[in-house]
Formats: C-alpha cells, structure tokens, sequence
C-alpha cells in the first residue's frame, strides 16, 4: 500500500517539482534571443559550454530506463547484461572522429537535424525524408521507455490502480508537466535539469557501490550467490560469466550499439547545441566517467540476487516485472528518506531524456517534413512553433505505447530501435568524411537493410512472443550449425553498405545525376565565429567541390 511508503513518495514529489520548477525558469536562462526560432528553442541558441554540454549529453544518453533496465537484465540474465559497459567505452574514440565535423558543418549551414546535412550534402530530399522518418521511428520507444522506469518506480511505492486509467494516471500527469515546461523553455529545460539529474544518480550510485556490499556480507558473498542462482537455473543460460553460445551476440549486440548510439536525432542535438568544436571533443574524453558509472550501476542485479529481491508481478498474468528489481532493492536496503531521494533520481533521470528526445523528433518533423514537403516558405517563428506542437504529440504518443502496450514489449522496441537507427550510418556517419555514395544507392542499401533487418526480427520468437521478441538472431535460421546468435543491426548495416555500394556503381557506369553538394571541405573544419554560409549560395562556381576525403 501507498501509506507505507508515505516518506519515498513524499520526498519523490518535492525533489520532482523542483526541477518541473526549474524547468518553467529555464526558458529566461542564458538571456534566450528569440525563443520563436529552432536554435533557440531547439538547440538552446546553440551556445553549451563544457560543462553544460557534459551534463546534457551524458543525462542525454544514461536515461531511467538504463538505471532499471541493465541491472534488471544482469539480475535475470548475468553476464549479457555488462554489454552496455563495453559498447559505452566503444562508443566515444568513434564519435570523436565524427562529431566534431558535423558540428563544425551544421555551425556553417545552420542544420539542426541529421537529415538537414543529408539534404545538403547528397542534394537530395526523398533521403533527407528517409533519415528523418527512420530517425523519428526509432525515437519514438525509447521514449516510451523512459515512462517505464518511472512506472517501476510508482509500483514500488505503491502508486498503482485497478483500472487501465489509474495505474498509469501518476505517469499521464508527470508527462504533462513535462510537456508544458518543454513546450515554453525548449531545450533549455532539460539542459537545466541534467545538473540535478546527474548530481542525483551519482550520489545515489556511490552510496550504493559502498554500503550493499558492507550490508550484503562483501562482493564475495554477492557474487557467490549469483553464481548460485544462474547454477541453479533449469535453463542453460550465461551466469557471471558468458557461455559460449551468447559470446558472438555480446560481441556484435555491443559494437552495434556502440555504431547505433549517436545515430540517434537526442544524441546529435545535444552535441549541436554546443558552442564550439573545442566542447565537443573534451566532452568526448570525458564522457567515458559516465561508463564508470554505468558499470557501478550494473552491478546492482547482482545485489538483488545477494538481497532475495522478487520482482513485482507484470502487467500479463503469470509474468514478472523485472524493471523493479532495482526500486526493490532500494526499498528493502535503505532507510525511507534515502530510497525517496533514489527513487526521485531515477524518475528525474527520465525527465532529462524524454524531454530531449521529443524535442529532436519535433525537430525532424518540422525540417524535413513540414518545411520541405508542407510549407517551404515557413518563417523561422512558423517552424519553432510548429516543433513545439510536434513535441506534444510525440509525448502524447510516447505515453500511448506504454497504456496500450505490454511494457516488455515496448522494452523489445527499443533493441528493434537500435537495427532501425543503424541504417542511417552509410548516409550520416560515413557521409560526413566521403560523399563516395550515390545518393540513389543510400536509399536502395537503406531498403535492403531495413527490409532484412525486419525479416530477422521477425524471425526470433520467446517463450511468450511468436515474433519481434528481442534482437538476437540464431546462426541456425541462416544455415549454420551452431547454436550461437547474432545481433541482427550488425547483419542488417553490412547488407545495407554493401547494397548501398553495389547500387552506387551501377548508377555511376550508368551516368545518373549524383546531384551537387551544397558542403565544401572547409565547411568540416569551421569553428565557432566563422561566418554562416547562406543557403543556395554554392550554387555556383562552388557547386561541386571536391569529395572530403
């Protein structure tokens, strides 16, 4: 009942209103130019410094759903569970070489979105399109995601109802105070936040990583009773260690991830919002101290177990909801006043993400949808309003996934979003060091890898799903006699570059129209002060400048 945890949910409500508060302040924060303009209202005038930028991006990509859902995965499943400690170590020494050079090209042009540079860049508004739906489609769970680490939450304090209504009603309210600071202060507001966020879950994780352990008996004991657990298990599976079978999928599920993670629209407006090229590359050095944590944090399933922490029944009969695990935990371990604060971290820390997320979707919608194929001629003040609108109706959606589905399997969606984001490497990722590329053979790898990458998901079934249930495809189903599986983005990118590639010589021998590049190569080395190119104005003489190589 709800009255016994009367302190968490007093403490949860203050610390959340706070920063709702705060999030209401920051549309003045930073002496705001014009917030009837996207780089004001989406990108925060585009003028983050360090700091700011650090607490962003990191807030940006350690969301809720990671606090609940990796441990979750290393309590029910051991070792898997670690592969988003090597991908978010991966991930940074890639993005290093690559995000420095969109920012410096979107400083230039004035791009806000991905598909803005792909626009530019291979003069061509059927991809920009296709960037823009696939990036707005693989945003759209993970925000739904965010909503279920605060229903984890909510359950564990027993903030829950009968009916379909007032179980999620706490979860409706929430994203609509969202909504409305996100609505007025744009990206200011998750900027903002991201301090407390951030300050939260440290505080919280350090205490944790000190005091489990001491009151558990010491890492000794709780290691021994996972391996206790996983030993036990009827089912062959992995325990703290791999097995075999599964070392190929953690491999591949890892470095997909890695690829995938600044694909995403939320990741790359965080990063546009910085005020130079300097910011972006100490912030990729730093960023890794985010991985320190995210390993902390995925030790938590194992003092679960240590804990004998049983999950709270799922929303389909017969089932368990494994995201409250971590919730749980803290309930059991730490006095009130403290799983309060805790519990308030992990809610905030879903505030931060989802409000940055909406934001980048609306940005797609209104750049490569609305101005490109509805309204051409709309003003700057048109466009910012527009995303705003846009912004609501992605929230809106967000909380509909998680009302009218399983939220299993809104978590399934997000391993389906990351093969989705992947297909838009060739084009973004690669494109902003070769425009090698035709841009016909781009749309024809993005079908191909799209197409396979759909007819693999379909393929891999659960115990309580035919279809669609997770990301690891069996070897066996391509004719292999093995029993190991494979991550299918991996599959679906190569078979997309490859296509891509294919395609690209075929058009070229056959003479089609490549289009012009509206980018030049000093376009990739501008810093912050250097003048803005005006669009259309390489239409000339500077029409076609040489490949970056």
């Amino acid at each position: 009942m709800w009255r016994d945890h009367l302190t968490e949910i007093i403490i949860f409500s203050l610390l959340f209103l706070l920063v709702s508060g705060m999030g209401f302040v920051a549309a003045r924060w930073r002496a705001p130019k014009d917030m009837a303009h996207l780089d004001e209202w989406g990108l925060g005038g585009r003028n983050f410094g360090g700091w700011i930028t650090w607490f962003l991006v990191g807030g940006d990509l350690y969301t809720a759903y990671t606090f609940v859902a990796v441990p979750a995965l290393v309590f029910g499943a051991g070792a898997m569970g670690f592969f988003a400690v090597p991908y978010t170590i991966v991930i940074y020494p890639l993005v290093f070489l690559v995000l420095a050079r969109l920012w410096s090209v979107s400083h230039r042009h004035g791009f806000v979105t991905p598909a803005d540079f792909v626009r530019s860049r291979f003069d061509s508004p059927v991809l920009a399109l296709v960037i823009a739906i696939t990036g707005i489609v693989a945003t759209m769970p993970y925000i739904a995601l965010q909503l279920v680490g605060i229903e984890a939450v909510l359950k564990a304090m027993g903030v829950t109802g009968e009916s379909t209504l007032a179980r999620h009603l706490p979860i409706i309210v929430a994203f609509a105070i969202l909504a409305a600071y996100t609505y007025q202060s744009g990206l200011r507001a998750p900027a903002l936040i991201a301090f407390v966020k951030d300050s939260l879950i440290y505080i919280v994780i350090l205490v944790a990583i000190i005091y489990l352990p001491y009151k558990l008996g010491g890492w000794g004991d709780i290691f021994a009773a996972a391996d206790a657990k996983f030993d036990a298990s009827p089912a062959p599976g992995d325990g703290v260690l791999l097995n075999a079978n599964n070392q190929l999928q953690y491999m591949t599920l890892a470095f997909g991830s890695a690829l995938a993670l600044f694909l995403y629209p939320h990741s790359l407006t965080g990063v546009l919002a910085s005020r130079n090229r300097d910011v972006i590359k100490r912030n990729m050095s730093a960023l890794p101290a985010y991985s320190l944590l995210l390993g902390l944090i995925a030790l938590l399933g194992y003092m679960a177990i240590a804990a004998d922490v049983t999950p709270l029944p799922g929303a389909s009969e017969g089932t368990v909801d494994s995201n409250t695990v971590v919730p749980l935990l803290f309930d059991q371990q730490f006095p009130s006043w403290f799983t309060g604060i805790a519990y308030a971290a992990i809610g905030i820390g879903a505030l931060v993400p989802a409000a940055i997320m909406s934001i980048a979707a609306a940005n797609l919608f209104t750049r490569n949808i609305y101005k490109e194929y509805l309204r051409r001629d709309a003003t700057a003040a048109q466009e910012a309003n527009v995303s705003k609108i846009t912004s609501l109706v992605v929230k809106i959606g967000a909380v509909a996934c998680i009302v009218f589905l399983d939220p299993q399997f809104s978590i399934d969606l997000q391993l389906i979003g990351g093969v989705i984001i992947l297909q838009t490497l060739p084009a973004v990722a690669l494109g902003i060091y070769t425009r090698w590329f035709h841009r016909g053979g781009l749309v024809a790898g993005w079908v191909a890898g799209m197409g396979l990458g759909m007819w693999m998901l379909y393929q891999i079934s659960s115990p309580t799903r035919k279809h669609f249930a997770g990301s690891a495809f069996p070897l066996e189903k391509f004719g292999f006699d093995t029993q190991k599986t494979i991550y299918v983005g991996i599959v679906a990118v190569l078979a997309n570059l490859l296509v891509a590639a294919v395609v690209t010589l075929a058009l070229r021998a056959a003479k089609v129209a490549e289009g012009v590049d509206g980018t030049a190569q000093d376009d990739y080395f501008a810093d912050e002060g250097d003048p803005r190119v005006t669009p259309g104005a390489r239409a000339g003489a500077d029409a076609a400048p040489e490949p970056v190589a």
